[in-house]
């Protein structure tokens, strides 16, 4: 069974720095698509950045020269490093990713999310 698992949230304050991982494990020969999605109280779940396996990336506009998404396709784990946090940036913060297994083909996975909090 696939499990990806986040680890590096917490509170920290406005101006802040947290780096979130999430590592993928299980039975699988592929992992495709990774990234980092957020959820804040009464709103939709949203994209923050995604990074495919040959390194294309893609930021949501509210990321863009704060958060660096990367990945080591060795360790199976994505990396969001997140600078000069805002309140706004509070949300459940949650792994993403597209893997292939011989289980179950080509499927999307969730991690169980991380909390950040921005506050003074």
């Amino acid at each position: 069974q696939v499990q990806l698992v986040e680890s590096g949230g917490g509170l920290v304050q406005p101006g802040g720095s947290l780096r979130l991982s999430c590592a993928a494990s299980g039975r699988f020969f592929s992992i495709n698509r990774m990234g980092w999605y957020r959820q804040a109280p009464g709103k939709q779940r949203e994209l923050v950045a995604v990074i495919a396996r040959g390194g294309r990336i893609n930021y949501a506009d509210s990321a863009k020269g704060r958060f660096t998404v990367s990945r080591d396709n060795a360790k199976n784990t994505v990396y969001l490093q997140m600078n000069s946090l805002k309140p706004e940036d509070t949300a459940v913060y949650y792994c993403n990713a597209d893997i292939s297994s011989y289980a179950s083909g080509s499927s999307d996975y969730w991690g169980q999310g991380t909390q950040v909090t921005v506050s003074s």
